[in-house]
């Protein structure tokens, strides 16, 4: 059906490169999709569910990289701040239900970013993968494509609009979706381990490692089929600390920073 009508795609861009330049082009933008949990959005101890003075620092962050227009931003958000599904699946709670509540948290969380962002002066939007129009446009690939060419940030919440599946394999479609160059993950270790830092003293930390030895030694920095869709696409994905400061900045900036999971050659 579609036979002569090319790829349904942003001009310059396929799936998981960046655009192809003669040496008389500017610098290419860089496009990337950065993942936040919603548990790096509440201050550790406390019993708000989202720390104003984290989400202004992230804001800051960003604003910082975004400037000047290098980078053009796709945020993905968790919601583990206010609801964790697999965890009220796990006390008895339909699993599907349970997925369905934490995308409504992310869409919080989304919204609660989007605020920080506009207030530093930084044009932003909010995608909803489920419809709730008067909060949120509905997730449409080629308008966030848009808003992204147009320096806009886009905050990708509610997940897939599917149960079963997290916010790490958001992160993951979204930046197959809009051609991205990495996923950048910000959580709460400075990287990928052999093993738990916090119960071995000894682990080693990797610099770089392969998609492949994560899926097949079962590294719970992400989930399978988050690495394997990224794998599938050739996106690598940066793995780093978000609670040191600059470090959103740095990562968005292309610095070298956390662990590289890439295809390995």
């Amino acid at each position: 059906f579609l036979r002569g009508f090319g790829p349904l795609q942003d001009p310059g861009r396929s799936l998981g490169s960046a655009r192809k330049m003669s040496s008389d082009d500017p610098p290419a933008k860089r496009r990337v999709i950065l993942k936040l949990s919603g548990e790096a959005l509440r201050e550790p101890g406390s019993r708000d569910n989202i720390s104003p003075e984290i989400v202004d620092r992230i804001a800051n962050e960003v604003k910082a990289a975004v400037k000047g227009g290098a980078v053009e931003l796709g945020i993905v958000v968790g919601g583990g701040n206010f609801w964790r599904g697999a965890s009220a699946s796990a006390r008895g709670m339909d699993r599907a239900t349970a997925d369905y509540v934490g995308m409504l948290a992310t869409v919080m969380n989304a919204l609660a970013l989007q605020g920080a962002f506009e207030h530093k002066g930084v044009p932003c939007i909010v995608q909803s993968a489920i419809e709730m129009k008067n909060v949120a446009e509905t997730f449409i690939r080629r308008k966030a494509v848009r808003h992204l060419s147009e320096g806009r940030v886009v905050i990708f919440a509610a997940g897939t609009g599917s149960p079963f599946f997290s916010t790490d394999t958001t992160a993951a479609l979204r930046a197959s979706e809009m051609g991205a160059d990495q996923v950048l993950k910000a959580t709460m270790v400075d990287g990928v381990y052999d093993s738990d830092p916090k119960k071995n003293p000894d682990a080693k930390r990797f610099d770089r490692v392969s998609f492949q030895e994560c899926i097949s030694r079962r590294f719970q920095v992400m989930d399978s089929t988050a690495f394997s869709l990224c794998m599938d696409n050739h996106i690598p994905i940066v793995i780093f600390d978000l609670s040191g400061p600059g470090n959103v900045t740095a990562a968005l900036r292309g610095e070298p920073i956390g662990t590289i999971v890439d295809d390995g050659k």
